[in-house]
Protein backbone atom coordinates (compact mmCIF):
# COMPACT_ATOMS: atom_id res chain seq x y z
CA UNK A 1 0.00 0.00 0.00
CA UNK A 2 0.95 3.54 -1.25
CA UNK A 3 2.08 5.79 1.60
CA UNK A 4 0.33 9.14 2.15
CA UNK A 5 2.71 11.87 1.70
CA UNK A 6 3.34 14.20 4.63
CA UNK A 7 2.51 18.08 3.60
CA UNK A 8 6.42 18.72 3.79
CA UNK A 9 6.96 15.95 1.20
CA UNK A 10 3.66 17.16 -0.96
CA UNK A 11 5.02 20.99 -1.20
CA UNK A 12 8.94 19.57 -1.71
CA UNK A 13 7.04 17.63 -4.77
CA UNK A 14 5.04 20.84 -6.13
CA UNK A 15 8.09 22.85 -5.84
CA UNK A 16 10.09 20.43 -8.24
CA UNK A 17 7.17 20.62 -10.39
CA UNK A 18 7.37 24.29 -10.89
CA UNK A 19 11.12 23.34 -11.56
CA UNK A 20 10.46 21.00 -13.92
CA UNK A 21 8.10 22.70 -15.94
CA UNK A 22 10.67 25.43 -16.40
CA UNK A 23 13.05 22.76 -18.36
CA UNK A 24 10.46 23.76 -21.09
CA UNK A 25 9.28 27.15 -20.51
CA UNK A 26 11.40 30.04 -19.99
CA UNK A 27 9.73 33.07 -17.83
CA UNK A 28 6.37 32.39 -17.19
CA UNK A 29 6.91 31.79 -14.04
CA UNK A 30 4.02 33.74 -12.55
CA UNK A 31 1.39 31.22 -14.85
CA UNK A 32 3.17 28.50 -13.60
CA UNK A 33 2.27 29.49 -10.15
CA UNK A 34 -1.10 29.86 -10.64
CA UNK A 35 -1.57 26.71 -12.30
CA UNK A 36 -0.14 25.07 -9.17
CA UNK A 37 -2.62 27.31 -6.85
CA UNK A 38 -5.30 25.99 -9.15
CA UNK A 39 -4.75 22.36 -8.68
CA UNK A 40 -4.33 22.94 -4.63
CA UNK A 41 -8.16 24.70 -5.11
CA UNK A 42 -9.58 22.41 -7.47
CA UNK A 43 -10.35 25.46 -10.18
CA UNK A 44 -9.61 25.94 -13.42
CA UNK A 45 -7.07 28.37 -15.32
CA UNK A 46 -7.96 30.41 -18.21
CA UNK A 47 -4.63 31.75 -20.50
CA UNK A 48 -5.04 34.15 -22.48
CA UNK A 49 -2.60 35.68 -24.91
CA UNK A 50 -1.85 36.28 -28.45
CA UNK A 51 -0.77 33.29 -30.65
CA UNK A 52 3.03 31.73 -30.08
CA UNK A 53 3.63 33.04 -26.60
CA UNK A 54 3.70 29.53 -25.51
CA UNK A 55 0.26 28.94 -24.17
CA UNK A 56 -0.23 25.26 -25.25
CA UNK A 57 3.53 24.35 -24.40
CA UNK A 58 3.04 25.39 -20.72
CA UNK A 59 0.00 23.45 -20.16
CA UNK A 60 2.02 20.38 -22.11
CA UNK A 61 4.67 20.83 -19.31
CA UNK A 62 2.69 20.74 -16.65
CA UNK A 63 1.01 17.54 -17.86
CA UNK A 64 4.34 16.18 -18.59
CA UNK A 65 5.40 16.78 -15.01
CA UNK A 66 2.57 15.35 -13.22
CA UNK A 67 1.33 11.29 -13.29
CA UNK A 68 -2.10 12.00 -14.14
CA UNK A 69 -4.06 11.63 -17.28
CA UNK A 70 -4.38 14.21 -19.54
CA UNK A 71 -6.37 15.20 -22.50
CA UNK A 72 -5.74 17.89 -25.29
CA UNK A 73 -9.14 19.19 -26.97
CA UNK A 74 -8.31 21.64 -30.35
CA UNK A 75 -11.35 23.71 -30.21
CA UNK A 76 -12.49 25.08 -34.00
CA UNK A 77 -15.55 26.48 -35.24
CA UNK A 78 -17.10 22.97 -36.03
CA UNK A 79 -16.48 20.87 -32.90
CA UNK A 80 -19.83 19.90 -31.29
CA UNK A 81 -20.59 19.13 -27.69
CA UNK A 82 -20.45 15.29 -27.79
CA UNK A 83 -16.82 15.64 -28.86
CA UNK A 84 -16.22 16.81 -25.64
CA UNK A 85 -18.44 15.11 -23.01
CA UNK A 86 -19.26 11.81 -25.25
CA UNK A 87 -22.39 10.85 -26.34
CA UNK A 88 -24.34 7.71 -26.32
CA UNK A 89 -23.21 5.33 -29.37
CA UNK A 90 -25.39 2.70 -31.23
CA UNK A 91 -24.33 -0.73 -30.94
CA UNK A 92 -25.71 -2.46 -33.59
CA UNK A 93 -24.84 -6.25 -32.33
CA UNK A 94 -26.62 -5.61 -28.66
CA UNK A 95 -29.58 -3.50 -30.21
CA UNK A 96 -28.37 -0.95 -27.44
CA UNK A 97 -26.98 2.44 -26.86
CA UNK A 98 -23.64 2.54 -25.26
CA UNK A 99 -22.11 5.78 -23.61
CA UNK A 100 -18.68 6.79 -25.02
CA UNK A 101 -16.54 8.52 -22.94
CA UNK A 102 -15.31 12.06 -24.15
CA UNK A 103 -12.08 13.99 -23.52
CA UNK A 104 -13.58 15.49 -20.67
CA UNK A 105 -13.59 12.34 -18.35
CA UNK A 106 -9.29 12.97 -17.54
CA UNK A 107 -7.60 14.32 -14.80
CA UNK A 108 -6.04 17.38 -16.76
CA UNK A 109 -7.77 18.71 -19.85
CA UNK A 110 -6.10 21.30 -21.87
CA UNK A 111 -8.81 22.71 -23.78
CA UNK A 112 -6.68 24.89 -26.63
CA UNK A 113 -7.80 27.90 -28.28
CA UNK A 114 -11.51 27.63 -25.84
CA UNK A 115 -13.10 30.66 -27.93
CA UNK A 116 -12.28 29.51 -30.98
CA UNK A 117 -15.57 27.66 -30.97
CA UNK A 118 -19.49 28.65 -30.80
CA UNK A 119 -21.00 29.39 -27.43
CA UNK A 120 -23.00 26.50 -27.77
CA UNK A 121 -19.87 24.21 -27.95
CA UNK A 122 -18.11 26.41 -25.44
CA UNK A 123 -21.11 25.93 -22.94
CA UNK A 124 -20.61 21.98 -22.83
CA UNK A 125 -18.12 22.35 -20.44
CA UNK A 126 -20.30 24.39 -18.07
CA UNK A 127 -21.65 21.32 -15.72
CA UNK A 128 -18.14 19.77 -15.66
CA UNK A 129 -16.52 22.34 -14.48
CA UNK A 130 -18.49 23.38 -11.55
CA UNK A 131 -20.05 20.09 -10.55
CA UNK A 132 -17.15 17.65 -11.72
CA UNK A 133 -19.76 15.60 -13.34
CA UNK A 134 -21.02 14.92 -16.78
CA UNK A 135 -25.01 13.96 -17.91
CA UNK A 136 -26.32 12.37 -20.26
CA UNK A 137 -29.45 10.99 -21.20
CA UNK A 138 -30.63 12.43 -16.94
CA UNK A 139 -27.86 10.28 -16.03
CA UNK A 140 -24.64 11.76 -13.90
CA UNK A 141 -21.55 10.75 -14.61
CA UNK A 142 -18.63 11.14 -12.14
CA UNK A 143 -15.41 12.79 -13.64
CA UNK A 144 -11.77 11.80 -11.69
CA UNK A 145 -10.78 13.59 -9.20
CA UNK A 146 -8.48 15.73 -9.69
CA UNK A 147 -10.19 17.33 -12.36
CA UNK A 148 -8.70 20.34 -14.14
CA UNK A 149 -9.65 22.52 -16.73
CA UNK A 150 -6.47 24.47 -18.32
CA UNK A 151 -8.08 26.70 -21.38
CA UNK A 152 -6.13 29.24 -23.50
CA UNK A 153 -7.21 31.55 -26.04
CA UNK A 154 -6.76 34.39 -27.91
CA UNK A 155 -7.64 37.82 -27.18
CA UNK A 156 -11.29 38.48 -28.51
CA UNK A 157 -9.76 41.05 -30.74
CA UNK A 158 -8.20 38.71 -33.27
CA UNK A 159 -10.17 37.49 -35.96
CA UNK A 160 -12.55 34.21 -35.66
CA UNK A 161 -13.05 34.24 -31.89
CA UNK A 162 -16.00 34.11 -30.11
CA UNK A 163 -15.99 35.77 -26.31
CA UNK A 164 -16.52 33.18 -23.67
CA UNK A 165 -20.37 33.95 -21.68
CA UNK A 166 -19.63 35.70 -18.23
CA UNK A 167 -21.25 32.28 -16.43
CA UNK A 168 -18.56 30.43 -18.19
CA UNK A 169 -15.72 33.16 -17.31
CA UNK A 170 -16.76 32.76 -13.33
CA UNK A 171 -16.13 28.77 -13.23
CA UNK A 172 -12.34 29.69 -14.23
CA UNK A 173 -10.92 30.10 -10.96
CA UNK A 174 -7.92 32.54 -12.43
CA UNK A 175 -7.42 34.39 -15.96
CA UNK A 176 -3.62 34.42 -16.53
CA UNK A 177 -2.53 36.96 -19.19
CA UNK A 178 0.35 35.66 -21.01
CA UNK A 179 2.89 38.14 -22.22
CA UNK A 180 5.66 38.19 -25.01
CA UNK A 181 8.42 37.97 -23.16
CA UNK A 182 11.52 40.25 -22.52
CA UNK A 183 14.70 40.27 -24.32
CA UNK A 184 16.55 38.06 -21.61
CA UNK A 185 13.83 35.19 -21.95
CA UNK A 186 13.50 35.54 -25.33
CA UNK A 187 17.12 35.30 -25.74
CA UNK A 188 17.46 32.23 -23.34
CA UNK A 189 14.43 30.64 -25.49
CA UNK A 190 16.49 31.11 -29.06
CA UNK A 191 19.54 29.52 -27.20
CA UNK A 192 17.63 26.64 -26.23
CA UNK A 193 16.22 26.04 -29.40
CA UNK A 194 19.61 26.22 -31.26
CA UNK A 195 20.92 23.92 -28.98
CA UNK A 196 18.45 21.26 -30.20
CA UNK A 197 15.31 22.02 -27.66
CA UNK A 198 12.20 20.35 -29.22
CA UNK A 199 8.96 21.59 -28.25
CA UNK A 200 6.93 18.45 -29.48
CA UNK A 201 9.30 15.89 -27.70
CA UNK A 202 8.67 17.28 -24.09
CA UNK A 203 10.70 13.69 -22.74
CA UNK A 204 13.37 14.19 -24.93
CA UNK A 205 13.76 17.78 -22.97
CA UNK A 206 14.01 15.72 -19.23
CA UNK A 207 10.77 16.53 -18.61
CA UNK A 208 9.06 13.40 -16.16
CA UNK A 209 6.38 13.26 -13.68
CA UNK A 210 7.52 14.29 -10.50
CA UNK A 211 4.00 14.59 -8.71
CA UNK A 212 1.33 12.48 -8.80
CA UNK A 213 -2.29 12.66 -7.09
CA UNK A 214 -1.32 11.48 -3.66
CA UNK A 215 1.11 14.78 -3.37
CA UNK A 216 -1.89 17.02 -4.39
CA UNK A 217 -4.45 15.01 -2.10
CA UNK A 218 -1.48 15.22 0.76
CA UNK A 219 -1.71 19.56 -0.12
CA UNK A 220 -4.91 19.96 -0.21
CA UNK A 221 -5.57 18.66 2.82
CA UNK A 222 -2.38 20.85 4.40
CA UNK A 223 -4.34 23.96 2.27
CA UNK A 224 -7.61 23.02 4.04
CA UNK A 225 -5.72 23.69 7.60
CA UNK A 226 -4.95 27.00 6.84
CA UNK A 227 -6.38 29.08 9.35
CA UNK A 228 -8.76 32.66 8.42
CA UNK A 229 -9.31 35.37 10.79
CA UNK A 230 -12.49 37.00 11.14
CA UNK A 231 -11.16 40.26 10.12
CA UNK A 232 -9.48 38.65 6.66
CA UNK A 233 -12.51 37.00 6.37
CA UNK A 234 -13.87 40.74 6.09
CA UNK A 235 -11.50 42.24 4.20
CA UNK A 236 -12.29 39.92 1.23
CA UNK A 237 -16.09 40.64 1.35
CA UNK A 238 -15.05 44.27 1.35
CA UNK A 239 -12.50 43.88 -2.06
CA UNK A 240 -15.82 42.00 -3.60
CA UNK A 241 -18.49 44.26 -2.65
CA UNK A 242 -16.42 47.28 -3.57
CA UNK A 243 -15.73 45.57 -7.29
CA UNK A 244 -19.48 46.72 -7.29
CA UNK A 245 -20.24 49.45 -6.04
CA UNK A 246 -17.23 50.95 -8.19
CA UNK A 247 -18.89 53.80 -10.41
CA UNK A 248 -17.04 51.92 -13.47
CA UNK A 249 -18.13 49.12 -13.17
CA UNK A 250 -21.60 47.51 -14.50
CA UNK A 251 -21.19 43.84 -12.77
CA UNK A 252 -18.92 43.40 -10.12
CA UNK A 253 -17.21 40.13 -8.28
CA UNK A 254 -19.92 37.32 -7.46
CA UNK A 255 -20.06 35.32 -4.21
CA UNK A 256 -18.26 32.37 -5.96
CA UNK A 257 -15.77 35.10 -6.81
CA UNK A 258 -15.22 35.73 -3.07
CA UNK A 259 -15.20 32.11 -2.47
CA UNK A 260 -12.69 31.91 -4.82
CA UNK A 261 -10.40 34.98 -3.67
CA UNK A 262 -10.31 32.82 -0.30
CA UNK A 263 -9.67 29.76 -1.44
CA UNK A 264 -6.58 30.93 -3.72
CA UNK A 265 -5.35 33.20 -0.59
CA UNK A 266 -5.14 30.12 1.65
CA UNK A 267 -3.04 27.99 -1.09
CA UNK A 268 -0.83 30.70 -1.58
CA UNK A 269 -0.22 31.24 2.03
CA UNK A 270 1.13 27.46 2.61
CA UNK A 271 3.09 27.38 -0.54
CA UNK A 272 5.04 29.90 1.22
CA UNK A 273 5.09 28.40 4.58
CA UNK A 274 2.41 29.73 6.85
CA UNK A 275 -0.78 28.44 8.13
CA UNK A 276 -2.48 31.90 8.52
CA UNK A 277 -3.72 34.28 5.81
CA UNK A 278 -2.37 37.68 5.31
CA UNK A 279 -3.53 40.70 3.72
CA UNK A 280 -0.86 40.49 1.29
CA UNK A 281 -1.33 36.50 0.66
CA UNK A 282 -4.93 38.33 -0.88
CA UNK A 283 -3.66 40.99 -2.53
CA UNK A 284 -1.17 38.95 -4.38
CA UNK A 285 -4.02 36.71 -6.11
CA UNK A 286 -7.25 39.18 -6.00
CA UNK A 287 -6.43 40.11 -9.60
CA UNK A 288 -5.85 36.76 -11.34
CA UNK A 289 -9.50 35.55 -9.24
CA UNK A 290 -11.20 39.41 -9.89
CA UNK A 291 -9.90 40.53 -13.35
CA UNK A 292 -12.68 38.21 -15.49
CA UNK A 293 -15.46 38.58 -13.02
CA UNK A 294 -15.60 42.28 -13.71
CA UNK A 295 -17.89 43.70 -16.44
CA UNK A 296 -17.00 47.39 -17.05
CA UNK A 297 -19.21 50.14 -18.30
CA UNK A 298 -19.16 51.07 -21.86
CA UNK A 299 -18.28 54.65 -21.04
CA UNK A 300 -15.43 53.08 -18.33
CA UNK A 301 -13.98 51.52 -21.58
CA UNK A 302 -14.75 54.18 -24.26
CA UNK A 303 -12.43 56.31 -21.76
CA UNK A 304 -9.60 53.02 -21.67
CA UNK A 305 -10.16 52.17 -18.12
CA UNK A 306 -8.96 48.55 -17.54
CA UNK A 307 -9.98 45.84 -15.16
CA UNK A 308 -6.78 45.42 -14.09
CA UNK A 309 -6.84 49.39 -13.13
CA UNK A 310 -9.64 49.47 -11.39
CA UNK A 311 -8.42 46.18 -8.85
CA UNK A 312 -5.78 48.20 -8.71
CA UNK A 313 -7.19 50.65 -7.45
CA UNK A 314 -9.54 48.92 -4.75
CA UNK A 315 -6.45 47.33 -3.41
CA UNK A 316 -5.13 50.50 -2.57
CA UNK A 317 -8.23 52.21 -1.09
CA UNK A 318 -10.08 49.42 0.88
CA UNK A 319 -8.78 49.27 4.15
CA UNK A 320 -6.40 46.55 4.98
CA UNK A 321 -7.23 44.64 8.43
CA UNK A 322 -4.37 45.80 10.95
Amino acid sequence: MQKTPSAAEAGAALAALRTEIGKAVVGNDQAVLYLVLALLCRGHVLLEGVPGVAKTLLVRALATSLDLDHARVQFTPDLMPGDVTGSQIYDPHSAEFTFRHGPVFTNLLLADEINRTPPKTQASLLESMEERQVSVDGQPRPLPDPFVVVATQNPIEQEGTYPLPEAQLDRFLFKVDILLPDRDDEFRILQRHASGFDPRDLGGAGLRPVAGPEHIAAARAAVAQVTVSPEMLAYIVDLCRATRSSPAVAHGASTRGATALLAAARAFAWLNGRTYVTPDDVKTVAVAVLRHRLQLRPEAELDGVSTEGVLSSLLVSVPVPV
